[in-house]
């Protein structure tokens, strides 16, 4: 999510670019929404490292760097600022670009670049890869903060006429907020929940707070493109720092982040004009400001 302006910005600039965008599998439904990107390459890094010792795997990953050196790039971005991301980028044909020592989030990364670019570290994430990406391809950057995500399709079915969203996952437990406020909050939201989820430990949270509210819906596991439906017919979306959140926030919808462990400042929702985040590191909102934020 916080790549998908940079790549607005690209396509508004250079006209007639063709992007492709190399990403972690569990994530490429975010970028196949993306109306400028052409080609969608998944990696699978997560799932290789659990099984390098298959036949499977290394086949899989022999067909990942042949579907990078299949083509001649004029320019391979690396935004991530990571040692395996950085590695990954050697696999593409084309001048390698990514920031510098000081920038990157593991300096090492920046020995693999042909061309390094500094951005400082205090930036939010957006405006970091937006800068570094105008930086390696030459272009100035607007003040137009555009996620380029398409019109997500018709109402999904089986849900209320009038609802809202309550995503109480993340991936870290300092950034989880305590179940009690959760159930005080959709109390007071007034209308049906839909609580989604993406792993078990995650579904029984859902039904525990969804059992305590009343009314709320538990759909079954769904992948990006069937939850980006459900997220752009909202009546609002509440969530913890993640990217489903963000996502609601660039699809348009009210969107409020609560955040516990990390720094909204930082990582929070960014650029969209009814999105807010409330809370900070070691300092969880309660539940009045989050539906002041609502409000």
């Amino acid at each position: 999510m916080h790549q998908c302006p940079a790549v607005s910005d690209t396509a508004r600039s250079l006209p007639g670019v063709r992007i492709h965008w190399v990403v972690e599998e569990g994530f490429a439904g975010i970028a196949r929404m993306h109306a400028s990107v052409e080609r969608v390459i998944p990696v699978a890094v997560r799932r290789w490292r659990a099984a390098l010792w298959t036949r499977a795997a290394w086949r899989e990953m022999a067909r990942f760097r042949e579907a990078l050196a299949a083509e001649r790039y004029d320019a391979v971005i690396d935004t991530q600022g990571l040692i395996k991301s950085a590695v990954m980028a050697r696999f593409a044909a084309g001048t390698r670009h990514g920031m510098d020592r000081s920038s990157a989030r593991e300096p090492l990364a920046a020995r693999f670049y042909d061309r390094t670019h500094p951005v400082p570290r205090g930036l939010h994430a957006v405006e970091r890869n937006r800068r570094l990406t105008a930086a390696a391809l030459g272009f100035a950057l607007q003040p137009i903060v555009d996620y380029g995500l398409r019109a997500a399709p018709r109402m999904p079915q089986g849900l209320p006429p009038s609802y809202s969203v309550l995503l109480t996952m993340t991936s870290r437990a300092d950034k989880l907020w305590p179940e009690a406020r959760w159930v005080e909050l959709g109390r007071a939201l007034g209308r049906p929940l839909v609580l989604p989820w993406g792993s078990a430990e995650e579904r029984v949270r859902a039904e525990r707070i969804g059992r305590a509210t009343g009314e709320a819906v538990i759909p079954g596991k769904m992948r990006l493109e069937e939850l980006a439906p459900v997220l752009a017919h909202a009546r609002n979306v509440v969530g913890l720092d993640s990217g489903l959140a963000h996502l609601a926030a660039a699809l348009g919808v009210p969107t409020v982040a609560i955040f516990c462990g990390s720094d909204p400042d930082l990582t929070g929702l960014y650029g969209a004009t009814r999105a807010t985040n409330v809370g900070a590191r070691g300092q969880p909102p309660g539940v009045a400001e989050v539906l002041r934020a609502l409000q």
